[in-house]
């Protein structure tokens, strides 16, 4: 084997290590994002998932993207590998399908670190259980952590969607009738789309 071989092989290997460490981030995030959520909801086997999830992004999105379904043990699985870089899944009752840049914000969220510039896009075409719309790690509402339950919408994520927020109603007790900003004024501030 040549150098030149030698060097390619090396470059394959380590483009696959990133790829594979890639997924392993993902799929331990998103474990984390929906552990708590799906410790309130009953465990739905894989076809019942599917079921759910045909709904909540465009068909052309779903039938190429990852999908993740939590296994008996607690942990995320992949029931099916995707192509088109989004991953779907249905986090206590809330399908949804995220793009990568949506899936890095949502890291950032939940790790409290540094939220990501680039932009990110969530369908949520079922809508959503709540959530409070000041605190970004409410677990339930409270009188006074103005709670809102948003219908059918898409969400703008990460910073390149700052300054197109500003068009948008900031306001503490949103209209989720209405285009909104969610968790206005915070690192993770974003833009909530209804669609009906």
């Amino acid at each position: 084997m040549g150098d030149g071989d030698q060097i390619a092989e090396g470059n394959a290997t380590e483009d696959a290590m990133k790829r594979s460490f890639a997924f392993l981030l993902v799929t331990s995030f998103t474990a984390s994002v929906v552990s708590m959520a799906y410790a309130q909801h009953a465990m739905m086997d894989d076809k019942e998932l599917m079921s759910k999830l045909k709904d909540a992004a465009p068909a052309y999105i779903l039938e190429h993207a990852t999908v993740l379904n939590m296994g008996s043990d607690g942990k995320m699985k992949v029931i099916k590998q995707g192509t088109n870089g989004w991953t779907c899944m249905d986090p206590g009752g809330a399908p949804m399908c995220a793009d990568k840049g949506a899936m890095d914000w949502a890291e950032a969220w939940q790790s409290k670190g540094p939220a990501p510039q680039k932009l990110g896009f969530i369908y949520m075409l079922n809508g959503d259980n709540g959530a409070s719309n000041t605190d970004p790690y409410a677990t339930k509402e409270t009188s006074d952590n103005n709670w809102v339950k948003t219908g059918p919408h898409v969400m703008i994520v990460g910073g390149e969607a700052k300054a197109m927020m500003q068009a948008y109603p900031r306001d503490a007790k949103a209209d989720p009738r209405k285009p909104y900003v969610m968790w206005p004024g915070s690192p993770y501030e974003h833009l909530m789309l209804p669609t009906k």
